[in-house]
């Protein structure tokens, strides 16, 4: 087809534009001749030919002829097919009113475009296509899912077209050259240490590196198409070990073939123009301009609706560990595909505990914003204002790839305001007397505070909410990640208590809480290297689910000398690696983890003590915080942060009493007004096995107005049925979420 079209576009230029030079200088030669049917006619056709000269170059878009808006692209190219037909009419005209015409030639021309035409539509139909339509043999990728429709090895220069790419999308270029798929792959230090000792780990222990294929699916494809990663010598210094993830890559994937993750996806051999890869600059001019004039195959070639679809960011942010890799069994890796789906965020879970007004249907819509573009494929955006594209930086959370690879500070920027975009919140929200979990409880904390007494212990309530996310935080190598609370609590300038403090050499306090996955080996060791084979059981696990929240206790001893207001300040902190991993993979070079480390969330609140006031002693502050957020959410987030510590394990004495405190602070929600108190009171009650108050508090929550998510209450009465065995109601309530249709859900989206 595209060799077709280069031989239209050719004779088009060949033939059309001298024929136009002509018909200028004919029809001023004949403009007084005395034949005026024919003379009005040529003009009718002068015109005609620059109308099908002008609509053709406009579909060419070169130079000034761009076309850029779809509108202009339509006009032009019916007026060129309308065109095309008119002159053939307009030049029969012309002739039947001079010499006789010499049918005979035009019927040879007539036969010639049928016969054409004929061919055409036919060849998908004789001509089988030369690419195979069914998945590779699979052997080849193993443990990975990864799949291809090329019979064998895909060479690394198909895959490997970086400036081919930024040609004609150099906004989008600039933007993943500096990106963490740009540096998935050996081009990546930390990647490289741990990618290196299993590799190592693998030979001395099967004699091969195949079970190293887990990770070159979506850290090193090019490589692994290539057939070359199997080569236990294949390192670092290997030209397709600094590809990383590709554009050629994550365009040329055809198909998801599961949402399993481990590179599920089918990679399509990437299709090219012809003369892309011609040694000649002119002839790549031409294959360029080809792309310009019809951009559909390439379209249809790199750009499928696949690529809109969180499915598709599936094939690689989740991950299982195979047991050809750890000898153990299969164990759940980082996941954020299924905590996406199940979010409120998605528009798909029912179990969440908030919902936002407006679903987020994908991970493109946090992760791949519009920015403003003049690339070639961009397109106006109404919300923007401009020509748009889609940031190919995917601003998450790695802020360690902009140091380490000496990056511009402007991606260390982009990253860590992503991060201060509402994904945590922090909350000094409740003290309990005498240091004891069931003291006398004072919260919300603000506007009251209560008046400390020197001496006496306390134990402080901190709530850590996730906002504005649609997956677990912390996701990806949550074992690696350093994400911890640091609470400090002074006064007069003494500090009277630190929990998550950072030494001299950036080392932070090991009994921090911190928000991450403590894995462990068979021996017990912390897996503190992203030794991936060695991974057997987490000893906890802090990630605190989408639209969810953590409750972290504090103990503060005060001194008996104590006399000025005690000032509690919270920070929540992120640096992408931990000390550990870091000092592995710097190596020698390794001094001090300098790596940045960004505030996520703060809180502060001052507490009075009694006793003789100091003078000038400023009045309890307010934190920015929770002036803004109603009472009833962060009576809410303290219910939920409670519940979720209650349900992490069976029911024993301790976590008992934390049900009675979530259904305690629940209660404070429906006093205030909110559905959200019975709604999670039910919740409670289920945990608990107390059935019957567990359907008394869903039919108080939806006696409410507003009304909890209809969703929600038909999960929850699902249960209460479930348990009290009535099937039928519980299999009607439970369809019912499926098939669930109404202006709110339409809305929502």
């Amino acid at each position: 087809f595209l060799w077709m079209l280069l031989v239209h576009l050719a004779l088009g230029l060949v033939v059309v534009v001298p024929a136009s030079g002509f018909l200028m200088v004919h029809v001023r030669n004949a403009w007084t001749h005395p034949n005026r049917q024919a003379a009005q006619v040529g003009v009718a056709l002068l015109v005609t030919v620059i109308l099908l000269l002008v609509s053709g170059l406009l579909l060419l878009r070169t130079g000034v002829f761009e076309a850029r808006i779809p509108t202009v692209r339509t006009v032009a190219y019916w007026g060129h097919v309308a065109s095309a037909f008119l002159v053939v009419w307009f030049f029969v005209l012309h002739r039947l009113a001079g010499p006789q015409l010499h049918w005979r030639v035009g019927g040879g021309w007539l036969v010639f475009a049928v016969v054409s035409v004929a061919i055409a539509v036919a060849w998908p139909v004789l001509v089988p296509p030369t690419t195979p339509t069914s998945a590779g043999e699979g052997e080849r990728f193993t443990p990975s899912l990864a799949q291809t429709t090329a019979r064998g090895a895909i060479a690394p220069h198909l895959l490997m077209q970086e400036e081919y790419c930024r040609e004609c999308h150099a906004d989008t270029h600039a933007k993943w050259a500096t990106s963490a798929h740009r540096f998935s792959s050996f081009n990546n230090p930390a990647y490289l240490f741990s990618v290196r000792e299993t590799r190592r780990v693998l030979q001395e222990r099967d004699g091969h590196v195949r079970a190293s294929r887990f990770c070159a699916a979506c850290h090193d494809p090019v490589p692994l198409f290539a057939g070359l990663f199997d080569d236990p010598a294949f390192d670092a210094d290997h030209p397709t070990a600094q590809a990383g993830i590709t554009c050629g890559v994550g365009h040329a994937v055809g198909a998801v073939s599961s949402v399993r993750g481990n590179g599920a996806y089918v990679l399509d051999e990437p299709i090219y123009y012809p003369m892309t890869f011609s040694q000649s600059p002119t002839l790549r001019e031409v294959s360029k301009q080809l792309i310009k004039a019809k951009p559909d195959l390439h379209k249809r070639s790199f750009l499928k609706p696949l690529h809109r679809t969180a499915e598709f960011c599936s094939t690689c942010h989740k991950v299982h560990l195979p047991a050809e890799l750890n000898r153990y069994r299969w164990l759940r890796g980082q996941n954020h595909y299924d905590s996406f789906l199940l979010s409120g965020m998605s528009g798909h879970g029912a179990s969440s505990f908030y919902y936002p007004p407006q679903a987020v249907n994908n991970c493109q819509q946090c992760h791949m914003p519009l920015m403003a573009s003049n690339d070639f494929g961009a397109r106006f955006s109404e919300s923007v204002g401009s020509r748009v594209v889609h940031d190919h930086l995917f601003p998450a959370a790695n802020t360690a790839l902009p140091q380490l690879l000496h990056l511009s500070p402007a991606v260390l920027k982009t990253q860590q305001d992503f991060l201060h975009n509402g994904v945590l919140r922090a909350d000094i929200f409740a003290v309990h007397e005498d240091g004891r979990i069931d003291g006398e409880l004072h919260a919300p904390l603000r506007p009251e505070v209560p008046t400390l007494q020197p001496g006496k212990t306390y134990l402080l309530d901190v709530v850590v909410r996730t906002l504005r996310i649609g997956h677990a935080f912390t996701q990806g190598t949550a074992d690696s990640n350093e994400v911890w609370v640091e609470v400090t609590a002074t006064s007069g300038g003494r500090t009277l208590g630190r929990s998550g403090a950072v030494n001299a050499e950036s080392v932070v306090d090991p009994w921090a809480h911190f928000l991450n996955v403590y894995m462990v080996d068979r021996e017990g060791r912390r897996i503190d290297r992203r030794n991936v084979q060695d991974i057997f059981v987490p000893l906890y696990d802090h990630q605190i689910p989408p639209g969810a929240a953590d409750v972290i206790h504090y103990r503060l001893q005060l001194p008996d000398d104590v006399r000025e207001a005690v000032t509690v300040e919270v920070k929540v902190w992120y640096r992408k690696f931990t000390t550990a991993f870091t000092r592995q993979f710097l190596g020698e070079t390794f001094r001090q983890n300098d790596l940045p480390v960004t505030v996520l969330a703060t809180d502060r609140v001052m507490l009075p003590v009694a006793g003789e006031p100091v003078a000038g002693q400023p009045p309890p502050l307010a934190p920015p915080v929770s002036v803004s957020v109603p009472v009833w959410e962060r009576w809410n987030d303290y219910g939920i942060g409670l519940l979720r510590k209650a349900s992490s394990g069976a029911i024993s004495g301790s976590n008992r009493g934390e049900l009675r405190q979530a259904a305690a602070a629940f209660a404070e929600v429906e006093r205030l007004g909110r559905s959200d108190g019975p709604i999670n009171m039910a919740r409670v009650y289920l945990q608990e096995g107390r059935v019957e108050e567990a359907a008394a508090a869903l039919r108080r929550a939806t006696a409410m107005t507003p009304a909890p998510p209809p969703w929600v209450v038909a999960w929850l009465a699902g249960l209460v049925n479930a348990q009290l065995g009535q099937f039928d109601a519980a299999t009607a309530n439970f369809r019912g979420m499926v098939t669930m249709h109404s202006t709110e859900t339409d809305e929502r989206g």
